[in-house]
């Protein structure tokens, strides 16, 4: 084929020869245009054209090929590789985001190597979402973090916030719980709210915004709610962008006082008339990452012995079963029994996208099931389905982008009773009898003379389903009325419904406690759903050096949530408690729902001269429904403006090294409306006689949004090409006009009111963010991120703290996470137990001697991550690390000495007499009352902190040449590791969330490959 084409170029250079140089006699004798056929047949005739696109650093992935005036063109593969069909006259134009375009004519080519260079780097001209608006992170004012696709796709987790730990700056992310669709807490730059439900950021996927409160579920173990994200699919998310700073939230007004949290989904490439398909799967195995070292059987009895010998009594079997009933040589681990499970991981998703220059699309579906670590056939499945659809009218004037994301998950977690099965295995002596029969069936005798119940027997008899689906759907319509400026409408309605159902056979009670028992139902159904409507005018120029942007639009949201819960006994069989018709008694607990309405007004103004100096101005006007008609509607704001100085020609002429230096600071208002609706009004319910009404609540119409004052200076820096980026942030919030229960007189009849108090909370801190590309040549690359975080809280005011419910939580100069403790004043000599000292020597123990205050928050926190690739090999990991004090009396055990296991360093602490700070074990009320004291000292603070291999990932691409036959694009295989090592000096169980009794996150190996079709 080369040597055919080589040969018609010699022929199109002798025509051309012939019809421009031979005199015009001669060339009469030609048929009338017969060379120009010849040649126009030649230049038309199709042939494949392939090649390579590379910049400085090696191939380039991802850059569109296009033939010039049309719309066909294809992208380079993952080696910077293409393919295209054309003819001799066509021309190729190379383009990609941050670099020059080129243009080339094919001239009978059949091999284009290309190298395009860069504008600027790449860094510099990423565009991220603002929200209402994007901007070009060198170009931004305001303060944004960022994550892709690449960071969140391929991890084994539900919660896509869970792929942020460790990898932004001031955003703190605890995962809780390690049962998957848990519930994480999420902190931007610190609590600013006295209240915990005052101190969640807004959500908002697509334009979309979502409550992000937990929802309850019905088992205990979701004691910390059901994350409203965990219906997403994760290999659906383009990127998720953090909002911090008051440039960057004071557009979202009364909800942005938090920080904002906004998830884009991926949309269809476009261009080109193929469907690209997408598939991956993953499968992989995990195990609760963390146990506690607990007492073997005969460690245990030698202490519950010599505390029966220090109160000077003989075992009897009422207070002792475990010395005289249970079996002295068995042991069972109950951490292994009740939650040493190994859960199973599989994941699959496939998606399909394709378009041509006016449409494109997206369509993508995920399966993704996870077996709990628990006993019994207990799991969490989720399905998901996403689409995405943009149209462009071909004057290109016209633009919708609609996109629905559907999920559904359903969790099969037991609601043991009130029992959390975490800590009954932390406490449970290890001589415990067995829990099934020989011959399989449920245990119950010598479980009957103790005051424990066999841990497992309520499972075999519960059938518990907790369901959720969720619909998140935006359709944005824009049309520019002539350049410069657009008309939008963006719309969106969002719906999620939880059902919980919960089936109890009396069959779960022992069966001395059956008579008195029946088989009991219950039911929770709870939905949440909005609408929102946003016109918006966007508008841009450029005059002069002065180039503009601004945008005004309005917000119209209306929201219901409901709850209903119903329980019914008394069914006369067990087949029947599916029929909540067929109980005898039928009680309604809960049945409510709650409007709430929003609205308000917003504008943008940006200016920048000559790229180097932005202002972006921003302002907001909102009305609550949450508030009375005398506070109701509030106006937020905020200044951002930044100077690229390495755009000065001086720090061009004379600091060579600086490729980027940009300074930045804004400073704005923002409020919070996070409080329960129809507060400001007065509240009545029936008595339990006839035609009654008593009050439960007065009306205040004067209280109000809380507000958040935002200060944040900043500095950015590049070097060496931007090979090395630096950024450092200093932020300050204060957030004032607090909304608590303002204390009443006992004579009005009530203990509080609803009302604002002047009380001031200050977030400070440092932010800093390092990128270096260590090595970034053709075969090797190398890069490496960090990331840290120096926050400080503080309660600057709060008139009249001793007045109120808040006196013993807080205290004025100290972080929020504070606790008051009592003084430990060691082991008495005359009585063995642990002592705390009483300050006021009034002989008593109460908040007064609480003098001790201690700091149970961060200190610093932060994150590590470094990229490497080897031609096809790439391998990524990310060490997460955190500085923090804590109480261990959330995990530690029951009084020593008394019936329940104990730790292994409080073993070795007893054994060793000399050690003067652990108390006599003893089952005496005394011994525990001592105990109980000195758990509220400051004798069980510890120092918690970890370090944490949060993730680590090895793929491999597959070459190209041996996937060119069976039709393969690309093939990526990946192992990816989660939560692989952690190391700390932190004797529980889960070292991120220390004071709870929920297990951790799981440890998780999983394989998997992607193809792309």
């Amino acid at each position: 084929m080369k040597n055919n084409l080589e040969y018609r170029g010699v022929i199109r250079l002798c025509l051309l020869y012939i019809c421009f140089l031979v005199p015009p006699p001669y060339f009469a004798h030609f048929p009338h245009g017969h060379c120009f056929n010849s040649f126009s047949n030649l230049d038309t005739q199709q042939y494949q054209l392939t090649g390579t696109v590379t910049d400085s650093y090696g191939p380039m992935p991802g850059v569109h090929v296009l033939i010039k005036g049309t719309n066909n063109g294809t992208f380079t593969d993952a080696n910077g590789e293409y393919s295209l069909l054309v003819n001799n006259r066509d021309t190729l134009v190379f383009t990609y985001l941050g670099y020059q375009t080129r243009e080339l004519p094919v001239l009978g080519r059949t091999t284009l190597d290309v190298e395009i260079q860069s504008e600027v780097t790449e860094l510099q001209e990423v565009e991220v979402n603002a929200g209402y608006y994007t901007v070009k992170e060198k170009e931004r004012t305001g303060s944004i973090s960022r994550v892709t696709a690449k960071e969140i796709e391929l991890q084994p987790i539900v919660s896509p916030l869970e792929a942020l730990q460790g990898r932004m700056a001031g955003v703190e992310v605890v995962q809780q719980n390690g049962v998957p669709g848990s519930a994480p807490i999420i902190r931007i730059r610190g609590q600013n709210s006295l209240r915990r439900e005052g101190n969640y950021p807004l959500y908002i996927i697509d334009g979309v915004p979502i409550i992000s409160t937990p929802i309850s579920g019905g088992s205990n173990l979701y004691s910390d709610g059901i994350d409203p994200l965990s219906t997403l699919n994760l290999s659906n998310i383009k990127s998720i962008e953090v909002l911090k700073d008051a440039d960057a939230t004071a557009i979202y007004g009364s909800r942005g006082a938090n920080g904002v949290v906004l998830i884009t989904t991926k949309k269809g490439t476009g261009y080109d008339k193929k469907t690209a398909v997408e598939a991956r799967w993953y499968s992989g195995l995990g195990t609760v990452s963390n146990k506690m070292e607990l007492l073997d059987t005969q460690q245990y009895l030698s202490i519950r012995r010599a505390a029966l010998e220090n109160d000077g009594r003989e075992p009897n079997e009422t207070s002792d079963y475990d010395l005289l009933l249970w079996d002295q040589d068995r042991y069972t681990d109950w951490q292994e029994e009740l939650f040493g499970g190994t859960s199973t991981i599989t994941d699959v998703n496939i998606s399909a996208s394709g378009g041509n220059a006016t449409t494109s699309f997206r369509l993508g579906g995920s399966y993704h099931k996870e077996d709990m670590v628990f006993p019994g056939d207990q799991d969490y499945n989720k399905i998901t389905g996403g689409l995405n659809l943009n149209h462009l009218s071909d004057n290109k004037r016209f633009n919708i982008d609609l996109s629905v994301n559907y999920g559904l998950d359903k969790s099969d977690v037991f609601a043991n009773g009130g029992t959390n099965l975490v800590s009954t295995a932390m406490i449970l002596p290890p001589n415990a009898p067995a829990i099934y029969n020989p011959d399989g069936s449920i245990h119950w005798e010598a479980w009957e003379y103790s005051s424990w119940d066999n841990p497992l027997a309520p499972i075999m008899h519960r059938t518990t389903e907790d369901e959720g689906n969720s619909i998140i759907s935006n359709l944005g319509l824009s049309y520019q009325l002539w350049k410069g400026m657009t008309l939008k409408m963006n719309s969106g309605y969002t719906r999620n419904v939880r059902e919980y159902i919960g089936l109890v056979s009396k069959e779960a009670y022992s069966p001395q406690l059956r008579d008195g028992t029946g088989h009991v139902s219950q039911r929770n159904h709870r939905k949440r759903q909005s609408w929102i409507l946003e016109p918006q005018l966007l508008y841009s120029n450029k005059l002069g050096k002065v180039e503009i942007e601004a945008l005004c639009g309005a917000t119209f949201q209306h929201s219901e949530n409901s709850n209903l819960s119903v329980s019914g006994e008394g069914f006369v069989s067990e087949s029947l408690m599916g029929d909540l018709s067929a109980a005898e008694v039928l009680k309604v607990a809960s049945n409510e729902k709650i409007a709430y309405r929003y609205s308000a007004i917003f504008a943008r103004l940006g200016f920048n001269y000559k790229k180097k100096y932005f202002i972006n101005l921003t302002g907001r006007r909102d009305g609550s429904s949450r508030f009375g008609p005398n506070k109701r509607f509030a106006n937020f704001g905020a200044i951002g403006g930044s100077w690229i100085f390495s755009e000065e020609n001086l720090i061009k002429d004379h600091f060579p090294i600086l490729s980027f230096g940009k300074l930045r600071g804004s400073y704005g208002t923002t409020g919070n409306d996070q409080i329960g609706d129809y507060g400001y009004l007065d509240a009545y319910e029936a008595t339990r006689g006839p035609g009654g009404l008593y009050p439960t609540q007065l009306s205040n119409p004067d209280y109000s949004w809380e507000i958040n004052k935002k200060l944040e200076v900043a500095l950015d820096l590049g070097f060496i090409k931007d090979r090395i980026n630096l950024g450092v942030n200093w932020y300050r919030n204060r957030s004032s006009n607090q909304l608590v229960g303002y204390p009443l007189p006992a004579i009005t009849g009530f203990n509080t009111v609803q009302a604002n108090l002047p009380a001031t909370v200050q977030n400070t801190g440092w932010e800093v963010e390092l990128s270096v590309i260590n090595i970034n040549s053709k075969v090797f690359k190398w890069s490496t991120f960090l990331n840290l975080t120096v926050p400080r809280n503080k309660l600057l005011d709060f008139p009249n703290l001793d007045q109120t419910s808040y006196a013993n939580l807080y205290r004025i100069g100290h972080p929020l996470n504070i606790e008051l403790f009592y003084k430990y004043g060691g082991v008495d000599t005359e009585t063995g137990l642990y002592k705390v000292v009483d300050v006021n020597d009034d002989g008593r123990l109460d908040y007064e001697d609480r003098t001790e205050i201690r700091n149970l928050g961060r200190t610093y926190y932060g994150g590590l991550a470094n990229n490497l690739s080897y031609k096809g090999i790439g391998l990524q990991f990310l060490w997460e690390f955190v500085k923090q004090d804590s109480s261990t009396r959330g995990f530690l055990m029951d009084v020593p000495g008394s019936i329940g296991n104990q730790t292994a360093d409080f073993y070795k602490s007893w054994q060793n007499s000399g050690n003067s700070n652990v108390q006599e074990v003893s089952q005496s009320f005394e011994a525990l009352i001592a105990y109980y004291d000195a758990l509220e000292s400051d004798h069980f603070i510890t120092d918690t902190s970890f370090l944490r291999l949060k993730t680590l990932a090895l793929s491999y691409q597959l070459p190209n040449g041996f996937l060119h036959k069976s039709g393969v694009k690309d093939c990526k295989l990946f192992l990816q590791g989660q939560n692989l090592v952690t190391i700390s000096n932190f004797g529980g169980l889960n070292v991120e969330y220390p004071g709870g009794s929920n297990i951790p996150s799981l440890r998780t190996i999983t394989f998997g490959v992607q193809l792309n079709l």
